[in-house]
């Protein structure tokens, strides 16, 4: 049966509430760890038992940070790095151009810096040179140094790094690899096919991460000092939220202990960010994802690769004000061209109409903006999607997929069996390289092979809700109970509420496309709601004149923080009206 009878919502999906047997969990919990009930939820949703509640709820790094030499060629990986940053070696960073691949740079440069050594700085032009390493960059390089360090990227570049051969290479990636191993002194991947894949939620960033832990081993063996590794969890949050690593395990402490650090304020770039994207409060995993990565993503997707890496790695206050604003005008530039891209491939979708895989193509779609499209096409049609922008009769995409779809898989397959050129990624996120007259048998091919997956999924239409929440049980003090079970977001959703039976009492748009809510149930505390973008879709004009109505309502508790003030609002999912009788 479906919750609060809502079988066809605003938004056309079914709710569901949560299963009886968690309830019941979620009662029990509650009662032997004294948690509010919404907060015992989240924990039984997680398989949390009562005895492991206070540790989940206060994640340590130094109880879930794994040991380094778990992944294979850790070892050899963290002795050369430290020998070339201790004899005076000259060294290359080569990184990829996305969140992940910044951090990843913006933390070798700074761990060096902190032992008086500079290294390069590469980062491939997206349209000039496409994903990973190509082999002039790379014979440039390797004669000019004596070690390159490949960061979120090289896993799967054998003839690159093999165009290396006169420097020492290694690998620092998380994306999947395939049956055999680049030349290479090093690959450090936790998704290497000899892995066992236990810290295969690693974004790349957290594998550099480790990576430095190790070497600071080295460092305290050989007597030299140690360069400090807590203050740089801000930019490992960074890139766990922003990659849509899963929020589990370490990750979690990662993001937790990566905002406390980027609250203090401390690393100019990331200063410089949160005041262009005008982040007025403590940062949340929501800021991370949806405020600072698509600004630092804006360099590498429409203008310089590097821009991000710099703005994150810089020293300068100054330096770093300039290049926030940089990026923050390179991001309305991207908005704008991805506005033009999305209205294309949603025309291309909708009239195509297939039932496993949404999918577009176009002459001339900038390829910094596919991957963003793509992730707006799932959004819409809650199914793997891929955007392809073609030039020159070859054709660059990004896909992005659901969960319970192995979508980096899939598409490695695809390259296997020759109807992509490259391509290459992991479970939710993929590139690939493509000739234009191969894509509609490459995207037929993929459809089949994720069909299995597919089938697997119930309820996709669904939407899930963790409970009831009354308005008068929506207080700061909850809202603060609630985020200590966080950080939210990949494998670790947030929790939705409904609110039964609401009087809407004002609803109006702001800006172009969000709407803007009060409204409470009788009796009760008035209470805001906003629903970003919500007038691109139907539950934005299915509530704009419905004052006065009545209305269940979905969502996620937030707190907004205006000019130093907070205030608790729901950010709005879903909507449905109250059915007479």
């Amino acid at each position: 049966m479906a919750f609060l009878g809502v079988e066809q919502s605003l938004t056309g999906r079914r709710w569901v509430g949560p299963e009886p047997t968690l309830e019941r969990l979620a009662e029990g919990l509650a009662q032997k760890a004294a948690l509010p009930l919404p907060v015992a939820r989240v924990l039984a949703e997680r398989g949390v038992e009562a005895e492991d509640a206070e540790g989940f709820l206060s994640p340590k790094l130094r109880d879930l940070l794994p040991d380094p030499l778990t992944l294979r060629d850790m070892e050899a990986a963290a002795e050369r790095i430290v020998a070339a940053a201790t004899q005076d070696q000259r060294i290359a960073v080569f990184a990829d151009y996305d969140v992940d691949g910044g951090t990843s740079a913006a933390l070798l440069l700074d761990w060096l810096r902190q032992q008086g050594r500079e290294a390069t700085l590469y980062i491939p032009d997206r349209i000039d040179e496409g994903y990973g390493p190509n082999v002039p960059a790379m014979t440039d390089l390797a004669a000019r140094h004596d070690l390159i360090i490949c960061v979120d990227c090289g896993t799967l570049s054998h003839d690159a790094l093999a165009a290396a051969s006169a420097s020492d290479v290694i690998v620092l990636d998380h994306h999947l690899g395939g049956e055999t191993l680049p030349p290479a002194l090093a690959v450090v991947n936790p998704n290497r096919a000899d892995e066992d894949g236990a810290l295969g939620h690693l974004c790349a960033a957290g594998v550099v991460f480790l990576t430095l832990v190790q070497a600071g081993r080295v460092l305290r063996r050989l007597g030299r000092p140690e360069p400090a590794l807590m203050p740089m969890l801000d930019l490992v949050a960074l890139a766990t939220v922003a990659d849509v690593a899963p929020l589990i395990g370490v990750n979690r402490a990662f993001v937790r202990t990566g905002l406390d650090v980027m609250a203090r304020r401390q690393r100019p770039g990331l200063v410089a960010l949160s005041d262009v994207a005008r982040l007025d409060g403590p940062p949340n995993a929501f800021h991370l994802g949806f405020l600072l990565g698509p600004r630092i993503n804006a360099g590498g997707r429409v203008g310089r690769a590097d821009l991000g890496a710099l703005c994150l790695s810089t020293r300068d206050a100054t330096e770093a004000v300039r290049l926030a604003a940089q990026l923050d005008d390179l991001n309305r530039d991207r908005r704008a061209i991805e506005a033009a891209v999305r209205e294309e491939a949603l025309a291309q979708v909708e009239a195509r109409g297939d039932s496993a895989l949404s999918w577009a193509a176009g002459d001339g779609w900038h390829p910094g903006v596919v991957g963003i499209v793509a992730a707006r096409i799932k959004e819409a049609t809650d199914l793997p999607s891929v955007v392809i922008g073609i030039d020159g009769g070859i054709g660059k995409g990004s896909a992005r997929s659901v969960p319970g779809v192995d979508l980096g898989r899939a598409i490695q397959r695809l390259a296997r069996e020759g109807l992509l050129l490259k391509g290459g990624g992991h479970e939710m996120a993929a590139g690939l390289t493509v000739e234009a007259d191969k894509i509609a048998s490459a995207m037929a091919r993929l459809a089949e092979l994720i069909a299995r997956d597919l089938a697997n999924r119930s309820g996709t239409r669904d939407l899930r809700l963790s409970g009831l929440l009354e308005g008068a049980g929506a207080t700061t003090q909850m809202f603060r109970q609630l985020e200590n079970a966080g950080p939210y977001g990949q494998a670790a959703p947030a929790p939705r509420f409904a609110f039964a039976d609401q009087i809407i009492e004002s609803a109006g748009t702001m800006g172009e496309n969000h709407l803007r809510l009060s409204f409470r149930s009788a009796g009760g505390p008035a209470l805001e709601a906003v629903a970003w973008g919500a007038m691109n879709g139907p539950l934005g004009p299915g509530l704009i004149g419905a004052k006065g109505r009545r209305f269940h309502l979905a969502g996620k508790l937030e707190l907004s923080t205006w000019g130093g003030r907070e205030r608790l609002r729901l950010r709005l999912d879903d909507a449905a009206p109250v059915q007479a009788g």
